[in-house]
């Protein structure tokens, strides 16, 4: 069911591509609910589920950057920004640098699972919306867009991804961080701040309001990019020459609101991914914590049986001490 939504959403931003809003042009989905069921009417449960094994595919390259890196690259940022001694300055704007960089280093790493994905989605036996790639599945469009256009093939609209990523990112986690110690402050109470599941459930709700509007109009020209047909010959997009292009063009003949196609749709998909996502990273940090708080009772417990002397606490103690009664030698 979540991911049925990107399904829809992919249709609606390719649905009356480059056609103003009062022209004839064919427009099968009205909304979100409506496309749902026609989709699931007249293509069957499955097509809901288009291009699942490239998402996967793309979610974990991209999350295993985006996210897995974003702690370290935030520290390296702090300390450049604000120096050795200073590391809690500036905390908005060293989240924002950070996960800029994590989001389009993930972006980048999985653009060409992006990329079939998305063409996948935008098939239909019943509706053509925008071009139509037919793949049987994931590896057989990536062999297909390796042969026409090799390396470069595989990162057309790469570009398009990493503004869209690279700006939703930095978004997504900083509002996060931020929505979850206003909200952990607000449920918690003479214990500490609370880290259950209402904290990450409101908090997911709102930054991913602040995400879907400030990333959505970058989704419709990645998933634009993605989608056109390349010429054989030349190689070059029969719509868009390149991202300027594609934002050009869209602004023109549809105005603010062709950026917004597919808005209800991509939060819907968001909300749930962003509080799974974050729940999961959220557990496995305190499993990393408990597991070395334990291993450092351990350590100590060991230390103490054997009465091995700790090198941290008796450091200078090593130093031989004179005799009673002796004076130390003097050279």
């Amino acid at each position: 069911m979540i991911y049925g939504k990107l399904v829809v959403k992919t249709r609606l931003q390719l649905q009356g591509e480059l056609s103003r809003i009062d022209s004839n042009s064919p427009r099968p989905y009205r909304n979100v609910p409506q496309a749902f069921w026609v989709i699931l009417k007249n293509e069957g449960p499955f097509a809901l589920q288009k291009g699942l094994g490239a998402a996967y595919m793309y979610q974990t390259m991209l999350n295993g950057f985006r996210v897995g890196l974003y702690e370290p690259i935030k520290e390296g940022v702090s300390y450049l920004v604000n120096g050795p001694n200073n590391q809690n300055a500036n905390t908005l704007l060293v989240g924002l640098v950070a996960g800029n960089i994590s989001g389009i280093l993930g972006a980048a790493a999985g653009s060409p699972f992006y990329l079939v994905k998305t063409r996948l989605q935008s098939y239909s036996t019943f509706a053509a919306i925008g071009h139509q790639h037919k793949y049987t599945g994931t590896f057989q469009g990536l062999r297909h867009i390796y042969r026409e256009g090799g390396v470069k093939g595989l990162y057309q609209g790469v570009s398009a991804a990493c503004l869209r990523v690279g700006t939703g990112s930095p978004i997504q986690l900083v509002s996060y961080d931020l929505c979850k110690k206003y909200f952990g402050n607000h449920f918690g109470g003479s214990n500490g701040p609370d880290n259950g599941f209402k904290t990450h459930l409101a908090s997911s709700i709102v930054s991913s309001l602040f995400l879907v509007v400030a990333m959505n109009p970058f989704d419709v020209i990645s998933t634009r990019m993605y989608n056109q047909k390349k010429d054989p010959i030349t190689h070059k997009g029969l719509l868009y020459d390149n991202l300027f292009d594609c934002i050009v063009k869209t602004a023109r003949t549809e105005k603010l609101r062709g950026f917004y196609k597919g808005l209800f749709a991509h939060y819907l998909r968001v909300g749930p991914h962003t509080i799974l996502i974050a729940s999961l990273l959220s557990s496995v940090l305190m499993s990393i914590i408990k597991s070395q708080n334990l291993i450092k009772e351990i350590l100590i417990t060991t230390i103490t049986t054997l009465e091995v002397p700790n090198p941290l606490l008796s450091a200078g103690s090593n130093k031989k001490k004179p005799s009673a009664g002796v004076e130390p030698a003097t050279f």
